[in-house]
């Protein structure tokens, strides 16, 4: 099929490019580079397995006329960054919420039969318990969370007007290679600098969840009619403290840094535990039992 990944050269997205072409879709990728890096997807746009626009979804007129042909749109771009979403508010507004409208726009007017958003757990802010399921309130502490709320209820909106049928999926913390300025890329290169690993506030319980098995709910997502019912939570549904991670980085990388507790920063949840009892009841993926297992991977590329 020919499929669309808006932000395909970031994280999340060029991993995701990465397994379209490997099963021999034809893939176009818009992103603004603000996150994302063309070096994501070298090899695809060398080779021509990958057409790339370097084109910005909060203006319209840029991206209206990419969206002609293809059956399935991913969108995930966003300013995907917490703490950046919190400093810079307006491009978070702009991006996420606008960008998504502009996305969703320019989808109906194509024609495209199914769009994939990928939305986050800060959705639901604070937890009011434990593990949080997909009926729990959309109470966000952030503007990334807000920002979220409203990108899904486009996303909504536009599959009840009949425009295409819309999957939503709400993600825990993603891990894996080619993410940066997040707590595990930013821990990890703590112990490779010899640094102090800092801890803020000290209390998080936080759900992480490996590129992997984000990259395989993604892909499923395209044929998978119970998806689009209403929205999934894509996690481990382990919980691990902040504190937990860095002792098993230091274990995987024979360090022993200092760990220093600041205090905390407002605007983050501070727990978060994922209940997937729909993720697997919807999708065909094996959850494994360590949350942290991708870890070693990614210490072997730093290696």
């Amino acid at each position: 099929m020919r499929m669309m990944v808006t932000g395909g050269a970031g994280f999340i997205g060029s991993h995701l490019v990465d397994r379209l072409v490997s099963e021999g879709h034809e893939v176009l990728v818009i992103d603004n580079l603000f996150r994302g890096k063309k070096e994501n997807i070298a090899g695809h746009l060398k080779n021509g397995s990958v057409q790339f626009y370097e084109n910005d979804i909060r203006d319209y007129d840029q991206i209206k006329d990419k969206f002609k042909g293809y059956d399935v749109v991913f969108h995930l771009a966003a300013q995907s960054n917490v703490m950046g979403a919190v400093e810079d508010i307006d491009y978070s507004f702009y991006s996420n919420v606008v960008g998504t409208y502009n996305v969703l726009k320019a989808a109906q007017a194509a024609g495209v039969r199914r769009v994939i958003f990928t939305s986050s757990r800060e959705a639901y802010g604070e937890a009011q318990y434990l593990p949080v399921d997909e009926q729990h309130p959309l109470d966000s502490k952030n503007t990334y969370g807000a920002s979220k709320v409203a990108g899904e209820k486009y996303c909504q909106v536009f599959q009840n007007m009949g425009a295409f049928e819309t999957v939503i999926f709400r993600l825990a913390n993603v891990y894996g290679e080619r993410d940066f300025d997040r707590v595990i890329p930013i821990f990890l290169n703590n112990v490779a600098r010899h640094e102090d690993i800092h801890v803020y506030g000290g209390k998080q319980v936080i759900d992480f969840v490996s590129i992997e098995i984000v990259i395989e709910a993604l892909v499923q997502a395209i044929t998978n009619d119970e998806a689009t019912k209403r929205p999934t939570n894509i996690g481990s549904g382990k919980e691990t403290t902040l504190f937990e991670l860095a002792e098993r980085i230091m274990k995987l990388t024979g360090t022993n840094n200092r760990v220093v507790v600041d205090p905390p920063r407002s605007v983050e949840v501070v727990k978060f535990t994922a209940n997937i009892s729909r993720f697997k009841s919807v999708f065909d993926i094996a959850i494994p039992d360590d949350p942290l297992y991708y870890l070693e991977k990614m210490v072997g590329k730093m290696n």
